[in-house]
Parts: C-alpha cells; structure tokens; sequence
C-alpha cells in the first residue's frame, strides 16, 4: 500500500506521540532532568496548597539581642484566633537564606493554624525565630549556638506570653525541617513532644551539602540525624516530603529509621512552597493532636 499525505501525516503523529510517550518515560525514570516541572505541568505532582481563606489571629513580634547567636534575632508568636489562655507551643524553623518572616508570608502559617483550629484541632501557638541564612540549626565553630538561643533566651520569651515551654513541638521546612529533627534529638522526649519535618533537607553527605552548612566533614557527621534516630524515640514524628524533591531518597531513608513508623508521606510534589502548602493542614492537624496528648 502506498503511503499518503493522511498517512504520512497520522504516522507522524503517532511517531511523535510514542517519541513523547517516550520521552516522559525517561524524564520519570530520572534518566534526564526535568521530572519535577513535568509532573507539576501533568498534574502529577499531588496539587499545590489552597491557602485558607480565614482571618489568622493576633500575631506577636519582635527582636532581642542574642548571645548564643551573637546577633539580633527577630521572632513571632502566633496564636489561633480567640485563644487568649494560656497554650502549647511548636517551635518553626524556617529554610535556608530567609528568616522567620516566610513562615507567614510565604506559607501561610498564620492562616492554616486559624483553619486548624477551626476545624476542631486542639489549639496551639506557633513560635517562629530566626536561625541564620545557612547556620543549619547547630553550633558552628565561630560560635554561632542556635540551639542555645532557643533554650535559653526565646524560650523564657514565649513563656512571658503565656506559652507551654515545658515540653513543645518542633516543626520546619527544608533546612528547618532537618533542624527539627536535628534539635528534637537533641532535647529528647522530655522537652519535645512531636517533632513535624516537612521536606527535610538532609545531605546524603558532606560532600554533597550546600557550601556553608557544616564546617567540616566532621561536624556533618555529628549532626546527621540519621546516626542515631534513637534519639527520637518517645516523640512523635512527622516526615513529609515529595517524591520530586531532591532530598527525597535522604527523607526516604530517615522514615526508614524511625520505630514506630513516623506519620506523613512521601508523596506527588517537589521542593517548593506549592508542595509544602499543600501539606500544611496536615502538619498542623499532627502538631495539636501531639500537643494536645503531652
């Protein structure tokens, strides 16, 4: 049979559908790159967040000079709307290169605990504080102390506005969410109850971490969190990351770790806000439930 213009023309079509087919084969076998934005344009990467649309309650601000950390330090307390008594805290560590403000502003804590709330979560106030653009949430050798800051300077802060400071939670994203599971370790069960680690960023090693979040191969090692996950033990844990994420096979690996099974998911999504909205409600529903049970 000779070939025709239709035939010609449905033969390239359907060449070039099987060479798309194709094509979206390998960028999701991760053979060549781009499976992140090709999963989110599919819609295959589980949705973004819808932000509540709510009127989050009162926000507290401010500044002090720390000591542990050697500089200024802003911090914000937010409460669910209506709730003036006193409340359990969960602590939020936020990103690498920004502060404690995108709690709010680009993630819209201050909203999805009002909806939490709301919706019959167990109330709680969220404590945020910067940590430093690349610190990583640990003693540096320059002596920049973090953890210091939290125990004993922000912590007697968010007691004076009558917060819980005896046993919190521990929550963060990306550099923070390996600084919750980093600093939940490291206090233990008697001083945190639930520990929420959305798209944790853990280094496979230090040869592969982000120039400046360790001062050596050493001080990577001994702030792995992987190295002894018994430290965890007795908090609640919460792992949420997306199967696009770049640090996916690390979050994969400490879910792996943890007895009992923490809860989350790796699920549809990437190393973005769209992703980390999108698991919000869940983080905050874990965080008032935990609380609520310290």
């Amino acid at each position: 049979m000779g070939i025709n213009r239709r035939t010609a023309l449905f033969g390239g079509a359907g060449a070039l559908v099987l060479a798309a087919g194709a094509g979206v084969g390998l960028v999701e076998a991760g053979i060549v790159p781009g499976r992140a934005r090709l999963d989110a344009d599919l819609g295959w990467d589980g949705g973004g967040g819808t932000v509540p649309q709510i009127d989050p309650g009162p926000m507290a601000s401010g500044t002090f000079a720390s000591a542990a950390r050697r500089t200024t330090v802003g911090y914000s307390i937010l409460r669910p709307p209506g709730q003036t008594n006193t409340l359990p805290m969960a602590l939020v560590l936020h990103g690498r290169d920004v502060d404690h403000t995108d709690a709010v502003h680009s993630l819209h804590y201050d909203r999805y605990l009002a909806a939490a709330v709301a919706a019959g979560v167990p109330p709680f106030a969220l404590v945020t504080v910067d940590g430093g653009h690349a610190v990583y949430w640990h003693k540096r050798a320059d002596g920049d102390d973090p953890l210091t800051m939290i125990t004993d300077e922000l912590l007697p802060i968010a007691a004076r506005h009558g917060l819980r400071t005896d046993r919190i939670g521990v929550t963060g994203w990306s550099m923070g969410g390996y600084g919750a599971l980093l600093i939940g370790g490291l206090l233990g069960a008697g001083r945190v109850a639930a520990v929420a680690a959305v798209s944790p960023a853990i280094f496979a090693d230090y040869a592969s971490s982000a120039a400046g979040s360790y001062d050596s191969e050493a001080d990577f090692r001994a702030n792995d969190p992987r190295t002894d996950p018994g430290k965890l033990a007795g908090i609640e844990v919460l792992i949420d990351c997306g199967v696009d994420d770049p640090f996916a096979e690390q979050a994969k690996a400490m879910r792996g770790l943890l007895q009992p099974a923490p809860a989350g998911a790796m699920s549809g999504g990437a190393h973005t806000f769209r992703y980390m909205t999108r698991v919000a409600p869940e983080q905050m529903a874990f965080l008032g439930a935990a609380l609520h049970r310290a």
